[in-house]
């Protein structure tokens, strides 16, 4: 016959063990439903990343200056003194070249980035010729054909090798007084963020 002790011990075990597995199965729902929000809320965060937004300034190839607001694709100059134009490229179909004839600017600088933001090359009018911006980005397979012919009209450029496909450029400029908007103004205006036509897209 069990003890007296033993018998009073048994509703105290089942207790404890109601209230374990009910933590477990608390748990296990707030773990699913927290699974459910983080996946109903990525294409939120999705649409608001870097490159989704250059994307949304309209069509890829083609440089769009940045206000002192954010503009409809959420984006904006993030400093008084520098202005900025971006671009969005891709070179599946072949090379991108970017260029900006130096007018006089106080200093520029460009940045190059891959789809996740993650900054594939730079270069400043201090590190480029002449302070001259003549930038080609082409994939491994097109940089090596591009160097085993090297044609004339890039025999200055400077090859960035980018393993991704799909990325954007940002062009800035720097304005540290009022009277140097109008040369600034002009050279992001006239820089150019476009397919490399060298060879016929079909062999690169």
């Amino acid at each position: 016959m069990r003890s007296v002790s033993s018998r009073a011990a048994e509703p105290v075990s089942r207790g404890f063990a109601l209230k374990a597995l009910l933590a477990v199965i608390t748990g296990l729902i707030g773990a699913a439903l927290l699974h459910l929000i983080i996946v109903l809320a990525l294409p939120s965060f999705s649409e608001r990343d870097a490159y989704t937004r250059v994307l949304a300034e309209g069509e890829i190839f083609r440089f769009y200056r940045l206000g002192e607001k954010p503009d409809r694709a959420g984006l904006a100059k993030d400093d008084p003194f520098v202005d900025a134009t971006v671009c969005a490229f891709d070179i599946s179909d072949g090379p991108v070249r970017l260029t900006a004839a130096n007018g006089g600017v106080p200093f520029w600088s460009l940045g190059v980035y891959d789809q996740s933001s993650n900054e594939v090359f730079s270069i400043n009018d201090r590190t480029s010729a002449g302070g001259v911006l003549d930038v080609v980005i082409a994939s491994p397979a097109q940089t090596t054909a591009l160097r085993k012919a090297l044609p004339q009209a890039v025999s200055q450029s400077i090859l960035v090798e980018a393993k991704e496909t799909a990325g954007y450029a940002v062009l800035r400029s720097l304005v540290p007084q009022p009277s140097f908007a109008g040369i600034v103004s002009q050279f992001l205006n006239q820089a150019t963020c476009a397919p490399f036509e060298w060879r016929s897209r079909s062999r690169f």
